[in-house]
């Protein structure tokens, strides 16, 4: 007994399930074709309506699907006027598919949700642009700043690294053949001062001329011009006035010389060495001063226009903290650095006290006083996308749209406009790609991102003529799967050369079409349906071609 309540149990449990599945499958098909039929009514849309579309700004989703709601009680569709705000109703989409387009309302295929209206209104300058309500935009965050005149002082910051200064720069040179005894500095680096011992260099060459010298000299009635060659095989031989003078004055021969350092500095380069053999004009030593270095900073290639030879430069070392260096700028050199796109201008700081050391990192700031008068507006307003350089515009009744400039030169904050923009003007600083996100979901294009400026995709599409008028072309089509447009009635701009002679009301025609920036179709073709021909009646059997 127990065995057979059971089977009826489980047959009537799947005859409920059966029966539940067939009560789901038989409403949602009526409610697609509900969606359907309204979605293919013979509602058109204004003439030139589309050009100015404004998303209503009291709507929300919320409200949108009340007012679909009322529609739908009202027998209302696109194209005509919606009693409650006395604005046209375009067509109706779905706000999170904003792509495809309704006739009449609806549930939305794509969600649980009603298809929300979308209203005409405003002036044929509204392309483009997308309304927000205050209470969006408070939501969003929304803070605009004025296109302010102001003079603009450009200011650069840079890295560079302290080099020797090469002008100021003396070597240490041999002036005759001989042997170095002595050498007072022996390594590299070392601290030098002007007039400082170098080296004790021996010269035997010297001997002879300066005893044949002072024999002449006192002789008894010398020759005078035998004096005066005597003296000049002195200085052939590299002697200079001084030790000329000295080897006079003494009355015996100097054949040892003291090399002296010729400016203060550090031994960059020392080569002499004790004992080693010295000739006419070698060099023994380099000396580099450190009363003033060259620091090479390292500059954007974006930012060169900026700097200019004689711009005041601030240095500042992390190896002495709150000390700065003054300079200014040399030389932009003509050195591009592939790598990192920069190339190096040559700054010359003073370094008194001598604590800028070659290799030194610096952090350089330009200052350039002249200053330039400019529009201004916050750094954060402008948006580069790689391809266009944009920045959001407020305009009043919370309209907003993107405008194209030229952007300059970037001061503490503040962006120079070459182009594009006015005084006075109000633009957005903050939340604009927000306030992008709102205009693509409420179906308006706000071409950030340059999508309006590609080149227009061509639709195919086929259709009856319901109305032609001067500049526009009323036509029910089938679904347009390229352009995601369903079956509607729905006018388009007629071609630039107008409608064709041959196309008449009632036609069945074929047509191209593109969905301009402004969001318009606009037909490029259209023509008549070609009739098919009717086909060529069979031969009888048995008969000859």
């Amino acid at each position: 007994m127990n065995k057979k309540a059971m089977v009826i149990g489980v047959l009537l449990a799947g005859l409920v399930g059966i029966a539940g599945y067939g009560l789901y499958a038989w409403g949602m098909n009526r409610g697609m074709g509900m969606g359907a039929g309204m979605a293919g009514g013979d509602a058109s849309i204004p003439s030139g309506a589309a050009a100015s579309l404004v998303v209503d700004p009291a709507s929300s989703i919320a409200a949108g699907e009340e007012a679909t709601r009322r529609h739908i009680k009202d027998g209302l569709k696109s194209g005509q006027t919606d009693p409650a705000n006395g604005k046209p109703i375009l067509y109706y989409h779905d706000p999170m598919v904003p792509g495809k387009r309704f006739d009449a309302p609806a549930k939305s295929p794509f969600m649980d949700m009603m298809l929300v209206p979308v209203y005409g209104g405003g002036d044929a300058q509204d392309t483009g642009k997308v309304t927000v309500s205050p209470r969006v935009q408070q939501n969003l965050g929304v803070r605009t700043a004025e296109v302010v005149e102001g003079v603009l002082v450009p200011q650069l910051s840079a890295t560079g690294n302290i080099a020797y200064n090469e002008r100021d720069q003396s070597v240490i040179q041999s002036r005759a053949t001989g042997f170095i005894e002595k050498l007072y500095v022996r390594a590299t680096l070392d601290r030098v001062r002007a007039g400082q011992a170098f080296a004790d260099v021996y010269v035997p060459e010297w001997l002879a001329a300066q005893e044949e010298f002072l024999g002449l000299k006192k002789a008894a009635g010398a020759d005078a011009v035998l004096v005066s060659a005597a003296r000049q095989r002195m200085r052939l031989l590299g002697m200079t006035e001084a030790q000329i003078g000295r080897v006079e004055t003494a009355g015996t021969p100097q054949t040892r010389i003291t090399l002296t350092a010729p400016s203060s500095g550090v031994v960059a380069e020392l080569i002499a060495r004790e004992g080693m053999t010295v000739t006419p004009g070698m060099l023994l030593a380099r000396i580099n001063g450190l009363g003033t270095v060259w620091a090479q900073a390292e500059v954007p290639e974006s930012q060169a226009a900026v700097i200019r030879p004689g711009m005041q430069v601030e240095a500042r070392s992390p190896a002495m903290p709150g000390m700065v260096f003054k300079g200014t700028v040399q030389a932009i050199l003509p050195d591009v650095a592939l790598a990192t796109r920069t190339i190096k201008a040559r700054v010359q700081l003073a370094n008194a006290g001598g604590q800028l050391s070659p290799g030194m990192f610096v952090t350089l700031q330009f200052m350039d006083g002249r200053g330039i008068k400019a529009l201004l507006v916050p750094t954060e307003a402008v948006i580069a996308t790689g391809q266009r350089t944009v920045v959001m515009l407020a305009e009043d009744g919370g309209k907003f749209r993107p405008v194209d400039v030229e952007a300059g030169i970037d001061v503490n904050g503040q962006t120079e406009i070459r182009a594009g923009l006015a005084a006075g003007q109000r633009v957005v600083v903050s939340s604009q790609f927000l306030i992008d996100s709102e205009a693509s979901l409420k179906g308006v294009e706000s071409r950030l991102n340059g999508v309006a400026d590609a080149k227009p995709v061509m639709h195919s599409g086929e259709g009856k003529v319901i109305a032609i008028d001067k500049d526009s072309v009323l036509l029910a089509h089938g679904p347009l799967k390229s352009a995601g447009m369903g079956a509607m009635t729905m006018e388009f701009k007629a071609p630039a050369n107008g409608v064709p002679r041959n196309v008449s009301k009632g036609d069945m025609v074929e047509f191209d079409f593109t969905l301009p920036k402004d969001d318009i179709p606009t037909l490029t073709r259209i023509s008549p349906v070609a009739p098919n021909p009717m086909p060529a009646p069979a031969a009888p059997a048995g008969a000859k071609p």
